[in-house]
Protein backbone atom coordinates (compact mmCIF):
# COMPACT_ATOMS: atom_id res chain seq x y z
CA UNK A 1 0.00 0.00 0.00
CA UNK A 2 1.53 3.32 -1.00
CA UNK A 3 1.09 6.52 0.96
CA UNK A 4 -0.78 9.32 -0.73
CA UNK A 5 1.44 12.13 -1.94
CA UNK A 6 1.93 14.99 0.46
CA UNK A 7 0.21 18.17 -0.63
CA UNK A 8 2.17 21.28 -1.48
CA UNK A 9 1.08 24.75 -0.45
CA UNK A 10 2.74 27.89 -1.80
CA UNK A 11 2.64 31.32 -0.19
CA UNK A 12 4.04 34.82 -0.65
CA UNK A 13 5.48 37.27 1.85
CA UNK A 14 4.68 40.54 0.06
CA UNK A 15 6.78 43.36 1.52
CA UNK A 16 6.18 47.07 1.42
CA UNK A 17 9.20 49.39 1.35
CA UNK A 18 8.81 50.03 5.10
CA UNK A 19 9.06 46.29 5.85
CA UNK A 20 5.35 45.78 6.48
CA UNK A 21 4.00 42.50 5.09
CA UNK A 22 0.62 41.66 3.61
CA UNK A 23 -1.50 39.38 5.81
CA UNK A 24 -4.96 37.91 5.43
CA UNK A 25 -7.32 37.25 8.34
CA UNK A 26 -8.60 33.73 7.78
CA UNK A 27 -12.27 32.91 8.12
CA UNK A 28 -13.19 31.70 11.59
CA UNK A 29 -14.39 28.22 10.65
CA UNK A 30 -13.68 25.28 12.98
CA UNK A 31 -12.42 22.97 10.19
CA UNK A 32 -10.04 25.55 8.68
CA UNK A 33 -6.31 25.51 9.40
CA UNK A 34 -5.28 28.77 11.15
CA UNK A 35 -8.95 29.80 11.48
CA UNK A 36 -9.33 33.36 12.74
CA UNK A 37 -5.59 34.04 12.49
CA UNK A 38 -3.51 36.31 10.28
CA UNK A 39 -1.55 34.45 7.59
CA UNK A 40 0.36 35.25 4.42
CA UNK A 41 -1.58 34.71 1.17
CA UNK A 42 -1.21 31.25 -0.30
CA UNK A 43 -2.84 27.96 -1.11
CA UNK A 44 -2.59 24.54 -2.69
CA UNK A 45 -0.51 23.89 -5.79
CA UNK A 46 -2.54 22.55 -8.71
CA UNK A 47 -1.38 19.53 -10.77
CA UNK A 48 1.13 20.51 -13.46
CA UNK A 49 1.65 23.97 -11.97
CA UNK A 50 5.14 25.22 -11.10
CA UNK A 51 5.74 26.37 -7.55
CA UNK A 52 6.16 30.00 -8.59
CA UNK A 53 3.06 29.90 -10.82
CA UNK A 54 1.09 28.49 -7.88
CA UNK A 55 2.30 31.26 -5.56
CA UNK A 56 1.42 33.94 -8.13
CA UNK A 57 -2.03 32.46 -8.80
CA UNK A 58 -2.87 32.17 -5.11
CA UNK A 59 -1.73 35.74 -4.42
CA UNK A 60 -3.84 37.00 -7.34
CA UNK A 61 -6.91 34.93 -6.36
CA UNK A 62 -6.83 36.13 -2.76
CA UNK A 63 -5.73 39.76 -3.22
CA UNK A 64 -6.24 40.77 -6.90
CA UNK A 65 -2.54 41.71 -6.92
CA UNK A 66 -0.20 40.75 -9.78
CA UNK A 67 3.26 40.50 -8.26
CA UNK A 68 6.51 41.40 -9.96
CA UNK A 69 9.61 39.24 -9.40
CA UNK A 70 9.32 36.56 -6.74
CA UNK A 71 12.26 35.03 -4.92
CA UNK A 72 12.25 31.65 -3.19
CA UNK A 73 12.50 32.06 0.58
CA UNK A 74 11.99 28.70 2.27
CA UNK A 75 10.56 25.20 2.01
CA UNK A 76 9.39 23.44 5.14
CA UNK A 77 7.07 20.73 6.38
CA UNK A 78 4.20 22.46 8.13
CA UNK A 79 3.43 20.28 11.12
CA UNK A 80 2.42 23.16 13.39
CA UNK A 81 -1.11 21.93 14.07
CA UNK A 82 -1.45 18.23 14.91
CA UNK A 83 -5.16 18.29 14.02
CA UNK A 84 -4.20 18.53 10.33
CA UNK A 85 -1.90 16.45 8.13
CA UNK A 86 1.52 17.89 7.42
CA UNK A 87 2.10 19.50 4.05
CA UNK A 88 5.05 20.95 2.20
CA UNK A 89 5.03 24.75 2.43
CA UNK A 90 7.03 26.64 -0.21
CA UNK A 91 7.35 30.35 0.51
CA UNK A 92 8.42 33.12 -1.84
CA UNK A 93 8.89 36.80 -1.14
CA UNK A 94 8.30 39.83 -3.33
CA UNK A 95 8.03 43.58 -3.15
CA UNK A 96 4.78 45.49 -3.22
CA UNK A 97 4.89 48.02 -6.07
CA UNK A 98 2.85 50.66 -4.22
CA UNK A 99 0.69 51.19 -7.31
CA UNK A 100 -1.71 48.30 -7.59
CA UNK A 101 -4.42 48.11 -4.96
CA UNK A 102 -4.87 44.93 -2.95
CA UNK A 103 -8.36 43.65 -2.25
CA UNK A 104 -9.61 41.04 0.16
CA UNK A 105 -11.09 38.33 -2.07
CA UNK A 106 -10.79 35.54 0.50
CA UNK A 107 -10.97 35.56 4.29
CA UNK A 108 -12.23 38.33 6.58
CA UNK A 109 -9.67 41.08 6.00
CA UNK A 110 -6.44 41.92 4.25
CA UNK A 111 -3.85 44.43 5.43
CA UNK A 112 -0.21 45.35 5.52
CA UNK A 113 1.04 44.87 9.06
CA UNK A 114 4.11 46.70 10.29
CA UNK A 115 6.74 44.41 11.82
CA UNK A 116 6.75 46.31 15.11
CA UNK A 117 3.01 45.62 15.41
CA UNK A 118 3.19 41.87 14.73
CA UNK A 119 2.74 40.91 18.39
CA UNK A 120 -0.64 42.69 18.38
CA UNK A 121 -1.99 40.25 15.78
CA UNK A 122 -2.77 36.54 15.99
CA UNK A 123 -0.01 35.49 13.59
CA UNK A 124 1.47 31.97 13.86
CA UNK A 125 5.04 32.30 15.19
CA UNK A 126 6.61 30.41 12.31
CA UNK A 127 5.11 32.93 9.85
CA UNK A 128 6.71 35.78 11.81
CA UNK A 129 10.01 33.93 11.40
CA UNK A 130 9.44 33.65 7.65
CA UNK A 131 8.62 37.38 7.53
CA UNK A 132 11.94 38.12 9.26
CA UNK A 133 13.66 35.87 6.73
CA UNK A 134 12.05 37.80 3.87
CA UNK A 135 13.23 41.08 5.38
CA UNK A 136 16.77 39.73 5.62
CA UNK A 137 16.66 38.34 2.06
CA UNK A 138 15.34 41.62 0.69
CA UNK A 139 18.16 43.53 2.37
CA UNK A 140 20.66 41.26 0.58
CA UNK A 141 18.87 41.51 -2.77
CA UNK A 142 19.49 45.18 -3.40
CA UNK A 143 20.95 45.30 -6.89
CA UNK A 144 22.85 48.26 -8.28
CA UNK A 145 20.75 50.79 -6.40
CA UNK A 146 17.56 49.98 -8.34
CA UNK A 147 15.87 48.59 -5.25
CA UNK A 148 15.90 50.24 -1.88
CA UNK A 149 16.77 47.98 1.03
CA UNK A 150 14.04 47.15 3.50
CA UNK A 151 14.64 47.43 7.21
CA UNK A 152 15.56 44.22 9.00
CA UNK A 153 13.50 43.82 12.15
CA UNK A 154 15.08 43.43 15.54
CA UNK A 155 11.71 42.77 17.23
Amino acid sequence: MSASPRETVTAVVLLRNDGAALFQLRDDKPDLRHAGRWVIPGGHQEPGETLEASARRELREETAYDCGPLQWLSTLDDRHDPRYPAYRLVVFWGRYDGRQPVRCLEGQALRFIERAQAASYAIPAYLVGLWDGALAASAQAVDGGTQSPLPVSTV
